[in-house]
């Protein structure tokens, strides 16, 4: 489409959508950042990390200790979320020098952790103050790049806790790759980016047509509809969900619009950013963003 000139309000029944073509495929991508023109009947939130999440510790403070360094530390905290895993510290998230967001990561070794999540603390953040559950009609994204490609579990998107495992967790929905099944469950490819959903119980593994390449931004995006029913989104391209349920391997799927089943009734997500390293040299993750929304009331 050329460029138009119009006099009046532009309206659209279904919002308007930022798209992109490649000129040598053919491929067609939607940029639009959260739901593109807003909804007066969604509730909005979205992190873009001007402050940098920190141990959950580092927001505790006792105001009658005179700690000017404990208070120097909670003054330039990030107030909604949190880091934490196996051995991560506060000083392990950090700038990029030349990315917006942040750099997770991992202290260096083998399994160490860094996640980054919203504080968890009661009344601490509306991010886990909000209810973002199955029958809110929930969406969720964010903007991630990858550092090296060695030995690591990478995941991102909506669950219970802040395990990268698929079977601790009834009910999820969130994207993962990883480079092997050692403390983790078995994918047929490590080479490909997965989707995992979970209804009460029941897995389901999607594999996405999509390798996995270092230093490379991904953006990610996940919606709940009025049914439950899941749509998954990565760069701008909608892939098809199995139906195929499975614990371990995967089903290669394509792009397209196929949804997942109804997720279980009234389950509430927290969102999750990881990186696990799979052996002893530490692994890193760069957060750019992070968006949700939901409907004001269910």
């Amino acid at each position: 489409m050329g460029t138009t000139t119009f006099s009046g309000p532009l309206r659209s029944q279904d919002s308007v959508r930022l798209v992109s073509k490649d000129s040598t495929t053919g491929l067609i991508q939607d940029r639009t950042f959260s739901a593109g023109v807003r909804d007066s009947r969604r509730y909005y939130l979205e992190e873009w990390f001007k402050q940098l999440p920190k141990l959950n510790a580092v927001n505790i403070i006792d105001p009658d200790a005179d700690d000017a360094s404990a208070l120097a530390l909670y003054t330039l905290a990030n107030k909604d979320f949190e880091v934490l895993g196996t051995n991560m510290t506060s000083a392990l998230s950090t700038r990029n020098a030349t990315a917006a967001g942040i750099t997770l990561t991992t202290a260096g070794a083998d399994q160490d952790q860094a996640i980054v999540c919203p504080h968890l603390d009661s009344n601490q953040t509306a991010w886990t103050g909000t209810k973002w559950g199955t029958e809110n009609q929930t969406h969720w994204e964010c903007s991630i790049n990858t550092n090296a490609i060695d030995n690591q579990k990478l995941w991102c998107g909506l669950k219970l806790t802040n395990d990268q495992l698929l079977a601790t967790d009834d009910d999820q929905a969130y994207f993962k790759f990883q480079t092997d099944a050692t403390n983790s469950e078995t994918f047929t490819d490590f080479t490909k980016w997965h989707f995992i959903h979970s209804i009460g119980g029941t897995d389901f593994i999607s594999q996405l047509p999509i390798t996995v390449a270092a230093n490379t931004i991904y953006h990610f995006k996940i919606e709940i509809d009025a049914d439950r029913k899941l749509s998954i989104f990565v760069d701008g391209v909608q892939y098809n969900i199995t139906s195929t349920s499975g614990s371990t391997g995967g089903t290669a799927v394509t792009s397209g619009t196929t949804k997942s089943g109804a997720m279980t009734d009234d389950v509430d997500f927290i969102p999750y950013i990881g990186i696990e390293a799979g052996a002893a040299a530490a692994e890193a993750v760069d957060v750019h963003y992070q968006c949700m929304s939901r409907i004001i009331f269910e």
